[in-house]
């Protein structure tokens, strides 16, 4: 792509002859690249202009990554707050970018993240809600610690959240997610919370249950 954005991307453009499209930007989950997520787009409303992230940081032999996930000993894992704070604010930057140099509707601009990916669109639209619509975060959780300072005063009420989680997710707990929901009710922010009995992934009926959910806010 053009050097003009913060992030490399791959896109759908919308299959409908619309002027200001809805965009979904997917995120994708840790060691993985833009191609990941991508697959959903061709099942995904005609309408959307799809635009799928590469996350920033290369990963050896393969894969990229929002941040480093450091592996401690004595501590187990711990993410890298400072590496995921700049991923943050990369990504609202390119919202931007996405809005000047695409025909988007910047009032209807969707985020659809995995694992990693969910952490940082909770991240996003926490800090930045102007910025963002309707967000789906699939087996992620919130990391109070890459909340902008003073999130917690901003303007909530067009923000909407589908969340989801596998009930057996050997990567991320479960008990981790289920703080999301009574989290975003204490901000009053309209969510959805969902489990299925699956491992680190998306279950056939999370992907028609959220897609439904999307076609409603669109």
């Amino acid at each position: 792509m053009t050097t003009e954005f913060s992030l490399q991307h791959i896109i759908r453009k919308p299959k409908t002859n619309i002027e200001k499209a809805p965009v979904l930007i997917l995120l994708h989950g840790y060691g993985s690249d833009e191609n990941d997520l991508f697959s959903f787009a061709e099942q995904l409303p005609e309408d959307l202009f799809i635009i799928s992230a590469k996350a920033p940081y290369s990963m050896q032999p393969y894969g990229n990554a929002w941040y480093a996930i450091h592996f401690d000993n004595n501590d187990g894992k711990f993410s890298d707050d400072v590496q995921a704070i700049t991923s943050r604010d990369t990504i609202k930057n390119f919202i931007d970018e996405i809005i000047e140099q695409y025909p988007v509707d910047p009032a209807k601009i969707n985020l659809l993240g995995f694992s990693q990916g969910s952490i940082l669109s909770y991240a996003v639209a926490l800090s930045y809600p102007e910025k963002v619509k309707n967000v789906i975060a699939l087996s992620g959780y919130v990391n109070q610690g890459i909340l902008k300072d003073g999130f917690e005063n901003n303007d909530f009420s067009d923000l909407k959240f589908y969340c989801s989680h596998g009930s057996v997710d050997q990567v991320i707990p479960v008990d981790w997610a289920r703080k999301t929901k009574p989290f975003l009710d204490k901000l009053e922010i309209e969510n959805s919370y969902s489990e299925f009995p699956v491992g680190h992934g998306v279950a056939p009926q999370n992907f028609f249950e959220f897609k439904e959910w999307l076609e409603k806010r669109l």
